[in-house]
């Protein structure tokens, strides 16, 4: 029988799960909201969108290149998913696309941290120990921020290859800094137990004048703990990881761009190089939810406008359409064949 104290810490935590969700919506929402504002301002300072001219666009179209955009979309998942498979032992490349499909299309249709539930669950179902599964997405995750933060320096080296002049990009700049940033500091962690502790009770310090109910000694140990969980994986594997990162902004970019190439912007109109500087310097922007749709497709429409002129605008909108399906509804679909993969091999295994 539950004794009252073991409820009352079961109500508490559901009470804070619950609030958690709650808090992960809100400020989904409000991202949302900015997001939708930001994509309105930049859409009207494009000009008005030919609907008749962007459905002319789509039915450029043909049978073949849907699938080679699938392919490349395989691609590009299988690049994102590697840096688990780096990270945490026991995991193979497979295994980490599959849990990372789960998991992404998990975050669409439940709050955090209901992803890293299911997760959490795949991983137990392969026998792979708890704590170093977790430390494993940490790194994942911290990976995939430095170089998400740190594209706009692949912008500002295409242009100043070019001749191009980038102009005042203060967001830009402010991006780098922040991929800096999270860096050093994860470079200080697992450099040694002091530093870790160091580190993380400090940067527990620093969050508790936000939220009191922090405590900065925590932090530290969860900083040491987590050094000691990636140590042996992070010299090897980390180069690789952001390796791997890059790769999937490379296939995520060839998508974009093979998306123009098949409704009509032709090289002629905008080359490949003004495309890849619009999106290396909107890619920050996917830290926006559903990777930043509406934002970054905007700032991209923007500048393909402004390189190709008002022509190649409906087009433009067309091939963006294409991407946003590709690379947001495709993971999905995949996502749910992920999981029904996993369910039924992991229900063969318990049965065996």
């Amino acid at each position: 029988m539950t004794s009252l104290p073991e409820r009352a810490a079961a109500d508490t935590n559901v009470d804070l799960d619950l609030h958690a969700g709650r808090s992960a919506w809100v400020t989904r929402a409000l991202l949302l909201g900015l997001a939708a504002l930001i994509t309105v301002v930049v859409v009207r300072l494009v000009g008005q969108i030919d609907w008749a001219a962007v459905w002319d666009a789509l039915s450029k179209l043909t049978w073949w290149q849907p699938v080679m955009l699938l392919a490349m979309l395989v691609v590009r998942q299988v690049l994102n998913a590697m840096p688990i498979a780096l990270y945490i032992p026991d995991v193979s490349a497979y295994r980490a696309t599959l849990n990372d499909l789960a998991a992404s299309l998990m975050g669409l249709v439940a709050p955090p941290p209901s992803d890293l539930a299911l997760r959490m669950a795949m991983f137990s179902s392969w026998g792979v120990a708890a704590a170093k599964a977790l430390a494993g997405l940490v790194l994942n995750m911290l990976t995939f921020y430095i170089v998400r933060f740190a594209t706009p320096l692949a912008g500002f080296v295409v242009a100043a290859a070019l001749g191009w002049s980038p102009g005042l990009r203060w967001l830009e700049l402010l991006s780098l800094a922040l991929a800096a940033t999270i860096l050093v500091t994860l470079h200080l962690v697992v450099r040694s137990q002091s530093l870790a502790l160091t580190v993380g009770t400090r940067a527990g310090r620093a969050a508790q004048r936000v939220r009191p109910s922090i405590d900065p000694d925590g932090w530290g140990q969860a900083c040491q703990r987590f050094r000691v969980d990636v140590e042996d994986r992070y010299r090897s594997g980390f180069p690789r990881g952001l390796l791997s990162q890059v790769g999937m902004i490379a296939a995520d970019f060839t998508m974009l761009l093979l998306c123009l190439r098949f409704v009509g912007v032709e090289a002629s109109d905008v080359s490949a190089a003004e495309v890849a500087v619009a999106y290396l310097f909107a890619f920050p922007f996917t830290v926006f939810p559903f990777m930043g749709i509406g934002v970054v497709d905007a700032l991209i429409l923007a500048a393909v406008v402004e390189a190709g002129g008002l022509d190649v605008e409906a087009a433009a909108v067309a091939a963006l359409i294409v991407w946003r399906v590709f690379t947001l509804a495709g993971p999905a679909v995949l996502g749910a064949f992920a999981l029904t993969l996993w369910r039924h091999t992991t229900a063969k295994a318990r049965a065996a």
